[in-house]
């Protein structure tokens, strides 16, 4: 695995090597849980500074998250509807119309590999 240095992502650089990581711990099929933190952590770091950097004064949250891990995992809103229902209530969630539930969360956190929290 490549070697990262876990403080703030500040380049492109630095974000291309972070997402690396994310691509190679997404495809382990048994991750350890230092393995699942370090995941998160840097879904975290990635999402947070692409929004300062291409998108400079819109705040992370709980769509924009479900944005990303959905850009990054290559999933579609119609992978979504068996772990959250219907295509309409997906599609509300993706767009950011309707705030993520607790049970939601913790589906998409499941579905993710993700903790719950970054959903609320």
């Amino acid at each position: 695995m490549n070697k990262f240095d876990m403080g703030e992502i500040r380049t492109e650089a630095e974000n291309e090597k972070a997402l690396a990581i994310v691509e190679q711990l997404m495809h382990l099929s048994n991750r350890t849980p230092e393995e699942n933190e370090l995941y998160e952590l840097l879904v975290i770091l990635i999402e947070k500074f692409e929004q300062e950097f291409y998108q400079p004064g819109n705040a992370s949250n709980p769509h924009s998250m479900l944005s990303f891990l959905m850009e990054q995992q290559s999933v579609e809103s119609k992978d979504l509807e068996e772990i959250l229902g219907s295509r309409d209530l997906v599609a509300e969630i993706v767009e950011g119309k309707r705030k993520i539930s607790q049970q939601e969360a913790i589906a998409l956190a499941d579905f993710f590999g993700v903790d719950a929290s970054l959903f609320v």
